[in-house]
């Protein structure tokens, strides 16, 4: 995923290594770039690499080996607090011994910027978050929610070109974190302010963000736009890793014009999309989405492959309807219909056939 260097990069890591112990490496060679105004999300598991490069761009860690630029300027060397970026943490990390506006006003006191202006900018960075007349309460009188937005509100307050958000709404409630998922990305775009936002949370990153870098073992898998991460994953990781799959392990017997025959495990032969499968014979793990497959005869392609399916549970929730099958000896096949007026409810015991359209189903690597 190398990405040479650009000069219309805003963010860049070039070769960046960090190892904590000299020989293991948390981040293996990484190099990524970033416009002005883009959202970014570093998406992965506990101990992929994600924080410890928000760290290094912070300025908390220093990378072991590489380069990070930020508007064309090496940074390695540049202390956190003259790096002018703005931070906000899970744990909201605010003074509880100063009212609201005195932690606002607190990285303007430290930039030697007068009252006067001060005040301006505390009250414009409140209004933003919908915080304007919680000014004069202490930490300890607000809510999670409420203290969230006062962080993000201080990481904004002396107009920063770009914030960096660990994990920003993980102790937040559902819907009060889907809330601030909107109202940060829309506060970001109004700003034009430059996000790198790291989370674990699938639908937050998909939600937010124009680009996401998947990361697995201190290397980034695929980075792209959310729609093409989840629609055309590069690999077995990034499509098990991004939203709910179906998988089935089977055998490459013929590849041509784009499409690759797969003879599943069980014997069944199916149509896919060759990913990163090459050649007749190789073992592949094919993959296709819950929402893309199909039981009404009438959507499917004529000489669209079907198999055989069982219906194992039925569940209703609300929006949808997801039925649990079992298809070429795997129980855990899902598949999600939308809640219509038209729509067919399986029950458990009934035999179906299903099929799919051949790009929706991708074969990867095993």
């Amino acid at each position: 995923m190398a990405d040479t260097a650009n000069n219309d990069a805003f963010v860049e890591f070039e070769r960046v290594q960090k190892s904590y112990d000299g020989e293991t490496l948390v981040v293996k060679d990484l190099n990524l770039s970033m416009p002005k105004g883009e959202f970014l999300t570093m998406l992965g598991p506990s101990g992929s690499g994600k924080t410890t490069c928000l760290m290094m761009l912070a300025g908390f860690e220093t990378a072991t080996h590489g380069d990070i630029r930020l508007g064309g300027t090496s940074i390695n060397n540049i202390p956190p607090h003259k790096r002018g970026i703005g931070m906000v943490f899970q744990n909201y990390a605010l003074f509880p011994h100063m009212t609201i506006a005195e932690n606002l006003s607190f990285p303007l006191e430290v930039r030697k910027i007068g009252k006067s202006e001060r005040e301006a900018k505390v009250k414009r960075a409140l209004d933003m978050v919908e915080m304007g007349t919680f000014g004069g309460r202490r930490p300890a009188q607000l809510s999670g929610g409420q203290q969230q937005r006062v962080a993000l509100a201080r990481a904004l307050v002396f107009e920063p070109e770009l914030v960096l958000m660990d994990e920003p709404l993980g102790a937040l409630d559902k819907q009060l974190r889907e809330k601030m998922q909107f109202e940060i990305k829309a506060i970001a775009d109004n700003l034009g302010i430059t996000v790198v936002y790291v989370t674990h949370d699938q639908t937050e990153a998909l939600t937010m963000s124009d680009r996401v870098a998947v990361f697995q073992d201190g290397r980034i898998q695929q980075l792209a736009p959310p729609d093409q991460l989840y629609e055309s994953p590069e690999n077995s990781f990034v499509a098990q890793f991004i939203g709910e799959n179906n998988t089935m392990e089977g055998v490459v017997t013929q590849i041509s014009d784009g499409k690759a025959l797969v003879q599943l495990d069980g014997g069944e032969l199916i149509d896919c999309k060759p990913v990163n499968v090459t050649k007749v014979g190789e073992r592949t793990r094919v993959s296709i989405r819950p929402e893309r497959v199909e039981y009404n005869k009438e959507r499917l392609h004529a000489d669209a492959h079907t198999l055989k399916a069982e219906v194992l549970e039925f569940i209703y929730m609300g929006d949808i309807f997801r039925t649990r099958l079992r298809v070429a000896g795997n129980d855990e096949f899902i598949i999600k219909t939308r809640n219509a007026p038209d729509q067919t409810r399986l029950k458990p015991g009934e035999q179906i056939e299903i099929g799919w359209m051949p790009e929706d189903c991708h074969a990867l690597d095993a």
